[in-house]
């Protein structure tokens, strides 16, 4: 059954209500864009489809099937005089518990079954790892259409503590998640290691007292970025690591204090599970050793929905273990340490992590080949800021029409958003007369040019000092020369980490709180300036020190 609702109650609800029911669901993010939408829909083929009536224009009208809209009077008045069920799911631990999406190598996302057993037993390790109870508070504010909100739902609520759930679009907003945890006590929440940088950089120390546990995953996580955020909490910072195929995470590792050369770890297998780091011919290397690393055990998947080919080719024979067994390829290469620690090294293909986000670059060409004015396009990942990566397009034009050339990149990312989630849409498209190639006639990717330095899309000049200051701002962030005041955030290649730290900018010299919603909502320097008229609130009075009883002033 797919759910297409916003984060709220009837969320949490509707989604135990699925498993109640025996049902296996799929969380869809209604931010997604609408042939996003339709496309995970059509695919998966759910029985029925639980959204409310304000997403009605998100979900097709033509699939097939029924639709419930929570918030329809005629929902509620056929539940009237329903008794409330106290059974138990039909399934058993083999039977699949939800389906996530996640990016396709071959231009098309695939849908990957997780079962009860899986997650059950990661949501059962976590418990015994970290020991929740009444006293914690648990934050949900990751997409639904990722497997981390599986644990931040389902943990507090099989743990007994509290679960609070942050509002639609606020979990890019490090001055908003501050005000969450500093007034719900917040002690356990998740963050992706670049959202960490912006939450440290932009957040409020002050309000993380309550934070007992910080468990990071989704791409690597640096020394530096460890140390600096233990400096300013005094949180237990976790690293776990894992693909969606293994149900949520595999391996985990604690920050103890230090972190020696060659990276923060990923630590050791949790219950369960085993892994192995393998050559290319699936034979063991020894420490120190690069290899790929392959995952065995009860968190695997049960495969891809309706691709057999392509699970039978991630999901092999595990030699290791009993007739029958397998293991998860998972394409990322690791290295043993001397002290029994897993650290990751890179990939053995072109899959990149984007601000935590799993991305397949042939999925993203495939969308952009698809534009009329397009004959070819690579896309990488680039870190040419440092801590900051970025999806670059580089793109050939079909040549049929002059001028073309001119206004693609602003058309091409415009085509992009319109099908893909907002973190697959590239940040920066290059428009190249040819793309470089080695002497075998393969794509050069160490050749292909940097972003040279981006101009200006408008050129009105700032009329008022708000907009003068908020052009430098953005001008800083984007690494540009001049930003005029028309200039959109989006069209200059912004993405949600670009927009924290521009907020965090905006605080900082303007003394303005503003969240990252209102850049999205005002995304041109004039624009915001008109925003921060209304936001300024007056000059606080200055605090004077009071005499104490019986003290005269």
């Amino acid at each position: 059954m797919a759910v297409v609702l916003e984060r709220s109650v009837d969320l949490v609800v509707a989604l135990l209500g699925v498993l109640k029911a025996g049902a296996a669901f799929l969380p869809v993010d209604p931010s997604y864009p609408v042939e996003r939408v339709g496309f995970m829909l059509g695919d998966a083929g759910p029985v029925c489809v639980v959204t409310s009536a304000g997403l009605a224009g998100v979900v097709p009208g033509d699939l097939g099937v029924p639709v419930v809209c929570l918030d329809d009077p005629s929902v509620a008045e056929g539940m009237e005089g329903v008794e409330g069920w106290t059974g138990s799911c039909s399934g058993g631990p083999g039977s699949a518990a939800y389906v996530i999406y996640t990016s396709g190598s071959t231009g098309v996302p695939k849908g990957v079954v997780v079962s009860h057993a899986g997650i059950v037993n990661r949501l059962l390790w976590m418990q015994d790892r970290f020991r929740l109870d009444a006293d914690d508070v648990v934050l949900q504010k990751t997409s639904v259409s990722f497997d981390v909100s599986v644990w931040e739902l389902f943990w507090p609520l099989v743990s007994g503590a509290r679960l609070v759930l942050a509002r639609p679009g606020g979990q890019g907003d490090p001055v908003y998640l501050s005000e969450v945890i500093r007034s719900e006590g917040v002690t356990t929440v998740h963050f992706v290691p670049s959202m960490l940088d912006a939450f440290v950089e932009g957040g409020d120390p002050g309000a993380w007292g309550s934070l007992r546990r910080v468990v990071c995953s989704g791409e690597a996580l640096s020394g530096v970025s460890a140390e600096r955020f233990v400096g300013v909490c005094g949180a237990e910072l976790h690293n776990l690591y894992g693909p969606t195929e293994a149900s949520v995470d595999s391996t985990a590792w604690v920050f103890g204090g230090g972190v020696s050369g060659g990276g923060v770890p990923i630590g050791v297998p949790i219950w369960n599970t085993r892994v192995f780091v393998l050559d290319g011919w699936l034979r063991p290397v020894v420490p120190g050793v690069v290899g790929e690393l392959f995952i065995a055990g009860v968190g695997l998947a049960r495969g891809y929905l309706g691709r057999s080919g392509l699970t039978a080719e991630r999901f092999v024979a595990c030699p290791f273990g009993v007739v029958g067994e397998r293991m998860y390829r998972t394409g990322d290469l690791v290295r043993w340490t001397v002290e029994g620690q897993l650290v990751f090294v890179g990939r053995v293909d072109d899959q990149v992590k984007v601000r935590g986000f799993r991305v397949e670059p042939g999925e993203v060409e495939v969308v952009l080949t698809a534009h009329w004015g397009v004959a070819k396009a690579v896309v990488v990942a680039r870190e040419d800021v440092p801590g900051d990566v970025r999806l670059v397009a580089y793109v050939i034009p079909d040549g049929t029409s002059d001028g073309v050339e001119a206004n693609l990149p602003s058309e091409l990312r415009a085509f992009a958003g319109q099908r893909l989630p907002e973190y697959m849409v590239p940040s920066v498209v290059v428009v190249l007369d040819e793309l470089p190639l080695t002497a075998s006639g393969k794509l050069d990717r160490s050749a292909l040019p940097a972003p040279g330095p981006q101009s200006a899309r408008t050129s009105r000049e700032p009329s008022t000092e708000d907009e003068r200051i908020l052009c430098e701002i953005f001008a800083d962030v984007f690494g540009l020369e001049r930003v005029g005041a028309d200039d959109s955030f989006f069209e200059l290649g912004g993405h949600s980490l670009l927009a924290v730290r521009l907020v965090s900018q905006v605080q900082l010299r303007l003394g303005v709180e503003i969240g990252v919603r209102a850049l999205f909502e005002a995304p041109t320097p004039a624009a915001l300036a008109m925003r921060l008229g209304t936001e300024r609130k007056p000059e606080r009075p200055v605090l004077r020190p009071m005499p104490r009883e019986g003290e005269s002033r």
